[in-house]
């Protein structure tokens, strides 16, 4: 199995590389050149671990033996307390709800998480390498891959999770941890800010050429295939020729986990994306808007998200694999709030948003400065009069 990069359809990577690479240098996302296909009967009557080594094993592509493969998976879910690792309950006819709370942290992304910590070590076990794990976490993603990789050799965890901004369960799984190995970084923003300081570090030379940088956000293709299983495993318990799923969405990996399902052959209908209020998601979909708002803090911070990071893939495929069409939608645009630097300056408004915004136009740049920043105010009139009290605009 060989990988591309969103951004460059050009490229031929293998399993093994692009698991520790996790973002590709171009700034993409990686995907398979090709999807593999599987016989959905011939799943009947496995165990959750079978049906995961059915669906993992082809992306692995002989990087890792089948044998091996499933000595990871075991061990994997071992310790999840239920039987049926994700049971699925019926709730009203024809409505099911698959149950995703039984790893040690209660988070869905366990299912991944937990996959993907003994992934690495069984890598890694016979190799003097180091790697630093980086990741940004709206709260679950952090706990579960602090509680993953805790104590494994060569392998230090840095996460950063926007401060005050995280539900105080995740807050206190993710800063009580005292292995040696794992950091946490609380950050003045929100979980964009962060995000968007693993992405930029990602792409860093000076950064790569220190340290062997890792990642385990949704971005890393191993935990979407990890993922995939329970598409498969919830199909599985029924009796219907096709199903349906509604999936919470804040990052756009667990969904597009269910799109790879049907990519395999999995007898999907439709795909449901379900938002709160940091709607970007719902306004792309229903109206091919792709305008990026402030993220507004609601009872549910792991969807708190206005840029979906594996949204990108989609957009990949939604442009027939064209590389160079999807560099120029993701790098014209980047907002980054720095609301946090002026919290205690005199005059500053509660709730108001002070932003520098990044915009790659050559419209713009042939315009003198006036006339652009009028051009960009007009555009953001309405926000700038609710709810911005500052900005910065850099052209580039």
């Amino acid at each position: 199995m060989e990988y591309l990069s969103t951004r460059n359809n050009q490229l031929h990577e293998t399993f093994t590389n692009i698991l520790f690479q996790g973002l590709s240098k171009d700034g993409g996302l990686f995907l398979p050149s090709s999807w593999p296909s599987i016989d959905v009967n011939t799943l009947r009557d496995k165990s959750y671990e079978e049906v995961a080594l059915h669906i993992i094993n082809p992306f692995i592509g002989g990087d890792i033996t089948e044998d091996n493969l499933y000595e990871i998976i075991s061990a994997t879910y071992k310790n999840f307390t239920h039987p049926q690792i994700a049971p699925l309950v019926n709730i009203d006819t024809n409505k099911y709800i698959l149950e995703l709370f039984y790893g040690p942290t209660l988070a869905f992304k366990d299912y991944a998480l937990q996959f993907l910590g003994n992934l690495f070590s069984h890598v890694m076990k016979d190799s003097d390498k180091k790697i630093t794990v980086l990741g940004a976490t709206s709260g679950d993603t952090g706990s579960a891959a602090i509680d993953a990789f805790k104590g494994k050799n060569n392998i230090n965890v840095f996460i950063l999770h926007p401060h005050n901004k995280v539900s105080e369960v995740q807050r206190r799984q993710m800063t009580t941890v005292l292995n040696d190995n794992i950091f946490n970084i609380a950050v003045e923003g929100n979980f964009d800010d962060c995000q968007n300081i693993v992405k930029d570090l990602f792409i860093d030379e000076e950064t790569q050429n220190k340290t062997s940088l890792t990642a385990v956000n949704s971005i890393n293709w191993a935990r979407l295939i990890a993922q995939t299983v329970y598409y498969f495993w919830a199909y599985l318990q029924l009796e219907q020729q096709q199903v349906s799923f509604i999936v919470p969405s804040g990052n756009f990996g667990n969904i597009f986990s269910a799109r790879i399902a049907k990519h395999m052959g999995l007898p999907i209908n439709q795909l449901h994306v379900a938002t709160n209020q940091n709607d970007t998601l719902h306004q792309i979909i229903s109206s091919g808007n792709m305008t990026r708002k402030m993220v507004e803090q609601t009872y549910s911070p792991s969807m708190d998200i206005q840029v979906s990071s594996n949204f990108e893939r989609q957009i990949f495929e939604s442009v027939k694999n064209d590389s160079d069409e999807v560099k120029k939608v993701m790098q014209d645009f980047k907002i980054e709030d720095k609301s946090f630097l002026h919290k205690n300056h005199k005059g500053n408004q509660e709730g108001m948003f002070h932003l520098k915004l990044i915009i790659k136009s050559e419209e713009l740049k042939k315009l003198n400065k006036i006339e652009s920043t009028k051009k960009i105010y007009n555009i953001l009139d309405h926000e700038l009069k609710e709810h911005i009290h500052s900005i910065q605009i850099l052209l580039s």
